[in-house]
């Protein structure tokens, strides 16, 4: 029972697919009602109603969480619907570029970093003073093995690092509420995002070179280590980064 999230509430952030929807599926299968978000509100009506199949509540949000006022509007439209936060989970990311960190112009770079880290900063922020209020929570940070070693997306791996430290100045400073703060790290993944990269022969074939399970992940193999971190079970853990990668960190 200390993996079970019955009675918690989660908010899931690019939740319309690949990991996100896996994540808020996954979620509600553990017992969380949860509420969704990323940009398109038609493509997260219909992962809420794959999420309602669970028999759990589900309230889906449009919202851009590199833009403050959207933070704010999200976090607002859950609490007057949940009236709390138990875990959130930031997974919203972006990557509008391959170049090499010699050419990325500052645009790219810009809309990187204000939604893969600023925007998972002030969300977490936000939450975690509802959290405080209502006596701690669970924040789980989804970033990625390039944020541990470099890879083929500079200006990506830059600000998946930064969400590694981000994690670990939030669970450092925020334990003293009882809010802990941890990081999944997944490597390549089988969603829409990375489809440039695994539907790559020359690059998959590296990439599984370097793995040694020698398979792409699929979404649904990131979700038990989500709720790990999410349930009490993970009661001692804070500031803490799992690799899901089929071993390619090593």
């Amino acid at each position: 029972m200390d993996f079970s999230l019955k009675g918690k509430i989660a908010l899931i952030t690019g939740a319309s697919r690949g990991i996100g929807q896996a994540v808020a599926i996954g979620l509600a299968q553990a017992g969380a009602d949860v509420a969704i978000a990323s940009r398109k509100l038609p493509d997260l009506e219909k992962v809420a109603e794959q999420v309602r199949k669970t028999g759990r509540k589900c309230l889906p949000v449009a919202a851009h969480v590199a833009r403050m006022e959207e933070i704010n509007n999200l976090v607002g439209k859950v609490m007057a619907e949940y009236g709390r936060i138990d875990i959130l989970v930031n997974n919203a990311a972006t990557n509008p570029t391959m170049a090499s960190a010699i050419d990325v112009d500052e645009r790219a770079w810009d809309a990187i970093m204000n939604l893969n880290l600023r925007g998972l900063f002030f969300l977490s922020q936000a939450v975690a003073r509802l959290m405080k209020e209502k006596g701690g929570g669970k924040i789980i940070n989804v970033s990625s093995i390039a944020g541990i070693s470099p890879d083929l997306l500079p200006v990506y791996s830059i600000s998946k690092a930064g969400v590694i430290m981000a994690t670990k100045v939030m669970a450092q400073q925020w334990a003293q509420y009882n809010i802990r703060v941890n990081v999944v790290a997944p490597g390549l993944t089988k969603t829409r995002f990375s489809e440039a990269l695994w539907n790559n022969p020359d690059i998959l074939k590296m990439a599984m070179s370097r793995t040694p399970m020698a398979r792409v992940a699929d979404p649904e193999e990131m979700v038990g280590a989500v709720i790990y971190l999410g349930s009490d079970a993970s009661s001692y853990v804070t500031g803490q980064v799992i690799a899901i990668d089929g071993g390619k960190t090593i």
